[in-house]
């Protein structure tokens, strides 16, 4: 979302709703163990892991069905850069392995910023590079898949801004537009590099090239892409067209998906009805159209109800949340025919009481399970952020801490819990059904 401080900060915590009797229990024990423990879980040796399918509407691993119960970490790679900085990378896999955690998103990208990954068009930084190879490695060993997003369309680590001043400074950019990005060939070109050189990268820790490692769950084109020069969609269309059938040229065992808000475009009558407001279909994007195209395996929601309303209460937030949510999945299951994914979600600590956000996000995980428990299209959510101790320069309004003491966390905890009653449980190790 555009206000979310260019996405580099949140910070939130979690929640107390008891899902059987054993949960509350379980999960205090489970938070003195995250904080204190020492307990050898299996995550520590290697994990072995199956490439994640898609069957119509649901994600499969080993011919099952798999709901994803996740969270963001945008930081990984940038954090394991420097030596001093790293072990909060395995701090935060560990911590989500040990939650039940299956997928987390993150970035792959960090175009001409500090640390960056690609310092300019085709030049990349190998350090850099490692630090991403760190992040699959130990992600693989703790049993955790990543969504890997490809670039952003807002500021922070780059973005599509930095590409179209890599053309203007070159010589051969169309427009100072950083919508340019979208329709510009040189750097179309530049961003199909970059796509190609990220999927056949040979990770030096693992010795496996990233288009065929299993820990990766799949790519995400661009983060949040508008193009408000065009609020027809077409030009948006074009870009997606094009990079997802990139994409499956280099990479067929990988899910695509395109890094979509959700919002309704200019010619669906669901603008009328579900969209947060007016402006939100007048964005450049389309749910509906920009997910049918037939390279995009799954598609994309976000929820942020108190960034996207200008003066409405908490209840109203709650209401449009429900109905957010609904809409998409319906759509997923009788529109699309393909899974959909709440990648984002998020409320403020700043604006809202600890209640109401427990609240609320016990009703986007509600709505999940039961869409997991009715073998819906609602494929799963990952909350916007979790965050270890000591990254402040990190935090926003939305990051969560798992293991400080706070009624949020036990939610995912739980979450994970009732997955596994209907679902086989998605790890390979099943240590953690005990605190269920």
């Amino acid at each position: 979302m555009l206000q979310k401080v260019c996405k580099r900060y949140r910070i939130m915590l979690g929640g107390n709703g008891l899902f059987y009797p054993v949960v509350g229990f379980a999960s205090i024990v489970l938070f003195i163990y995250m904080s204190f423990g020492d307990v050898k879980f299996g995550f520590e040796e290697e994990v072995e892991l199956a490439f994640v399918e898609r069957n119509g509407t649901q994600f499969m691993v080993d011919g099952k069905a798999f709901y994803i119960n996740g969270w963001n970490s945008y930081w990984l790679m940038v954090q394991s850069v420097d030596e001093y900085s790293r072990p909060r990378v395995r701090e935060m896999l560990k911590a989500g392995a040990k939650m039940g955690l299956t997928v987390c998103r993150t970035w792959a990208f960090n175009d001409g910023d500090y640390n960056a990954l690609q310092s300019s068009p085709g030049v990349f930084n190998e350090q850099a590079f490692k630090a991403l190879d760190y992040v699959i490695a130990e992600a693989r060993k703790h049993g955790i898949r990543l969504l890997l997003s490809l670039v952003n369309n807002l500021h922070a680590y780059g973005g599509k801004t930095q590409y179209v001043k890599w053309a203007w400074q070159e010589g051969v950019g169309l427009s100072s537009s950083n919508d340019s990005f979208f329709f510009d060939p040189s750097i179309r070109s530049y961003f199909k590099n970059y796509i190609k050189t990220i999927l056949t990268r040979k990770n030096t820790i693992t010795g496996i090239e990233y288009r065929n490692d299993p820990a990766i769950f799949g790519w995400e084109l661009i983060n949040e892409p508008r193009c408000m020069t065009d609020p027809s969609g077409d030009t948006l269309q074009d870009w997606i067209e094009e990079m997802s059938a990139f994409v499956k040229l280099i990479d067929k065992r990988h899910l695509v998906t395109v890094g979509l808000e959700g919002f309704y475009g200019p010619n669906d009558p669901k603008r009328l009805t579900v969209n947060p407001e007016d402006w939100a279909s007048r964005l450049g994007s389309d749910f509906i159209r920009n997910s049918l195209i037939s390279n995009i395996d799954f598609t994309s929601v976000h929820i942020y109800p108190d960034h996207w309303f200008h003066e409405q209460v908490f209840e109203d937030y709650m209401k449009f949340v429900s109905k957010w949510m609904l809409s998409h999945i319906e759509d997923g299951d009788k529109v699309l025919n393909k899974p959909v994914v709440f990648s984002e979600f998020g409320l403020s600590d700043i604006n809202f009481t600890m209640s109401e956000r427990k609240t609320m996000y016990k009703t986007i995980l509600d709505i999940s399970y039961k869409s997991a428990k009715k073998n819906r299209s609602g494929g799963g959510c990952m909350v916007w952020q979790f965050l270890v101790g000591g990254m402040q320069e990190f935090s926003d309004d939305f990051g969560i801490i798992p293991w400080e003491k706070t009624p949020i966390p036990s939610l995912f905890i739980e979450q994970s819990c009732r997955l596994a009653k209907v679902k086989e449980w998605p790890h390979k190790d099943k240590s953690f059904k005990q605190f269920c």
